[in-house]
């Protein structure tokens, strides 16, 4: 089976750091690239080129491959290092034929598992890609998902949050009104110079709940501040506000703080239940407390 030589097939020497590496195939992938270049023997030779970078791009991958030499079907110079084991799309052991559609049967022997269906007119990553998926570069870059969660109060007064991700630690600057399921998009950050999108998720707070920019907060009241209409404090992400409650407000009612939730335009609301204690009835003077008011309001039925 005829020998490959990736490293002329991307026209760099043998020892080309990864980012010569990266730029000769950015150049070649965007020049044959199926979806730009309609000439005869285009796609073959992007498929080369595609299956040169995934190999050489990859370290473990490139050191396999640089034991083999032009006489590597006859075992003579091919020695995997220690703990190699091939591993495309995640899974471990053996390549799965649909993630290399459109490799030789060169890389195929190389890397292990059966050879799939062809390229499905993409970049042979398992599933077409169109030109304009290669973002500009036209390099098989890759953008990641991750989610990162954080507190309410990050978001209502926006931060700066280091995180690891793919080795490497990064700093996230948290944009004040950002809301849950929201994505901040961080450029050539993800797999293969692609973009880290990383969605937003709240972490489960004591006291708050965020839907969209709105916060819901539950706050006690004793029986009076709800019969007679009182003031009590409320707690919001942006400190400690007075709330006026209407008099006979009754349990689970709602009561909004117009602009109190998270930033943006408009601000979101803070929305405040209302959830009635009753005192305990433990001594006898408070016990003949609740007689004398059942005897008062004999005629209230709170089932009626």
């Amino acid at each position: 089976m005829e020998y490959k030589d990736y490293y002329k097939i991307l026209g760099v020497e043998r020892g080309a750091p990864a980012g010569e590496i990266k730029r000769a195939y950015r150049k070649l992938a965007g020049e044959f690239h199926p979806d730009k270049n309609k000439a005869a023997g285009a796609e073959n030779r992007f498929k080369e080129v595609s299956e040169a970078y995934e190999v050489l791009s990859d370290d473990k991958k490139r050191r396999a491959y640089d034991q083999l030499g032009p006489n590597w079907k006859a075992g003579q110079n091919f020695t995997p290092p220690p703990g190699w084991q091939p591993n495309f799309g995640g899974g471990a052991g053996r390549a799965r034929p649909e993630d290399m559609g459109g490799f030789s049967d060169f890389f195929s022997d190389l890397f292990g598992g059966g050879m799939g269906g062809g390229m499905g007119g993409g970049a042979g990553f398992g599933g077409s890609r169109s030109f304009e998926d290669f973002g500009g570069g036209f390099a098989g870059r890759e953008d990641q998902r991750a989610k990162v969660q954080i507190q309410l109060e990050d978001s209502f007064n926006g931060a700066q949050k280091s995180i690891g991700v793919n080795g490497k630690t990064l700093s996230v600057r948290i944009p004040k009104g950002v809301t849950a399921g929201q994505t901040i998009r961080l450029n050539g950050q993800g797999l293969r110079g692609g973009d880290l999108l990383l969605e937003i998720d709240f972490r489960a707070d004591p006291q708050f709940s965020a839907q969209g920019r709105d916060i819901h907060v539950t706050v006690p009241i004793a029986p009076w501040e709800a019969a007679l209409g009182q003031s009590v404090p409320v707690p919001t992400l942006g400190g400690s506000v007075q709330l006026k409650i209407p008099a006979n407000a009754q349990n689970g009612r709602k009561l909004r703080l117009k602009g109190r939730g998270l930033p943006g335009t408009p601000a979101g609301d803070q929305i405040v239940t209302l959830s009635v204690v009753l005192p305990p009835a433990e001594l006898d003077e408070q016990k003949q407390f609740y007689r004398d008011m059942a005897e008062r309001f004999k005629d209230f039925d709170p089932r009626a």
